[in-house]
């Protein structure tokens, strides 16, 4: 497939993450110059693919052959269902003018908390469902089950996310998109970071270094990831919690733990999951990990809701920094940050998913080979470049991974 086949499209008139990741495919018209998004005198949204005026020979299938690309991500403006109404109407208008096929790009794929129904039919666990399981979703529906129906019926063929935590939404979109269905693991941003910048300090072939698995959930992940950093030295922990209410936990360590915490004393610990709301669970999992005494403690999380009760808890001093994608862009802002910012990175993922786009499209393209760009406070200790070595930072340079931060 040829760049000039793809029109990729935000569901926002002016959504910062859909132009980066546009722009990094190689997209040289503007994502405005593709789509009006209009919202009638009463309210009703109606997107409308721009044409030329004065052509009438292809009314209604100006977009034949393309391939179109809606990018949506969460916004500080527009409600959540407010944009998956909008991710509905621009698949129908593609559709309805020509497209042969329409991809979703949602890297925090909407309605996945809302993973299962009140009934053992609905939705599919790893472990078998218990009635205090079924109980939790009773008098609920089934949304993301539903909302993968909708964006199927209103044209959608493909989708794409990142780092999705849900076993029962993953096969019900692979069920409902009949295998066009991608969850993209962001593995090689982290080990890319990890072993590239001094966030963490280890000596040779990981001595020293700790990577901790916060539930069997996270396990699969962080055994990967552990595999990947190829550090032989590095250790394993696996922690267990249980819940004894809707936001109280017990944190443990889980007999299948590949060490013990005392074999983790004075290490650097990164603790991995893939989404924090409220931060009640990682912090108390590292305040268990600091009774040790370990070096740092990082918290490496893909997706990150800044709630204003989780920047409450997760400033506690359990946690040192904190390492995070930008699927939710707003987290980004250093208000929406607030206290947290002294000790956040956030590792900018556009340019590793335009990446990625061009491989699942088998597009031949120019888009920049480097995974991500960094954007850290000034109030961040690490901000202090000179801290970083000249090697480090060359490798950085090159990866095109630094770029300037200011405070706004």
């Amino acid at each position: 497939m040829h760049l000039d086949d793809v029109v990729v499209v935000g569901n926002s008139s002016d959504n910062p993450f859909a132009i980066d990741v546009a722009y990094a495919m190689g997209q040289a018209e503007d994502i405005s110059d593709q789509i009006s998004m209009k919202t009638f005198a009463n309210t009703e949204f109606c997107p409308r693919f721009i044409s030329d005026e004065n052509d009438f020979n292809a009314i209604g299938n100006q977009l034949a052959g393309k391939t179109v690309v809606i990018v949506s991500t969460s916004s500080r403006l527009v409600s959540r269902n407010n944009l998956a109404m909008r991710n509905l109407l621009i698949a129908r208008a593609a559709k309805e003018n020509g497209a042969a096929e329409v991809m979703l790009v949602e890297p925090d794929l909407f309605y996945s908390a809302q993973d299962r129904g009140p009934r053992m039919e609905l939705g599919q666990t790893l472990k078998r469902r218990d009635q205090w399981d079924l109980k939790k979703f009773d008098g609920q529906p089934f949304t993301a089950r539903l909302y993968a129906e909708m964006l199927h019926l209103a044209g959608v063929d493909r989708v794409l996310t990142v780092h999705n935590h849900s076993f029962s939404v993953q096969r019900t979109f692979d069920e409902v998109f009949e295998g066009r269905f991608q969850n993209l693991i962001p593995y090689e941003i982290y080990v890319d970071y990890l072993r590239h910048s001094d966030i963490i300090h280890f000596e040779d072939g990981g001595a020293g270094l700790v990577l901790c698995a916060p539930d069997e959930g996270a396990r699969e992940f962080v055994e990967e990831m552990y595999a990947r950093l190829e550090l032989p030295n590095a250790k394993f922990i696996l922690l267990r919690k249980e819940r004894s209410g809707e936001r109280e936990v017990e944190i443990s360590l889980h007999p299948e733990s590949g060490a013990t915490l005392n074999e983790v004393a004075g290490h650097d610990i990164v603790l991995f999951d893939d989404m924090v709301r409220t931060g009640s669970t990682v912090v108390k999992s590292c305040q268990f990990l600091k009774q040790v005494g370990p070096g740092r403690t990082v918290f490496v999380v893909s997706h990150f809701y800044a709630s204003d009760e989780g920047r409450e808890k997760m400033a506690h001093t359990a946690i040192d920094e904190i390492l995070t994608l930008n699927t939710l862009p707003a987290v980004q802002n250093r208000d929406v940050q607030g206290r947290l910012r002294k000790k956040m990175v956030v590792l900018k993922t556009e340019k590793w998913l335009a990446r990625s786009l061009c491989d699942i499209l088998e597009i031949d393209s120019e888009a920049d080979e480097s995974l991500y760009q960094i954007e850290m406070s000034s109030k961040n200790p690490r901000f202090i470049r000179k801290i970083w070595s000249s090697d480090q930072l060359r490798t950085l340079h090159g990866s095109g991974a630094v770029e300037q931060e200011r405070e706004p």
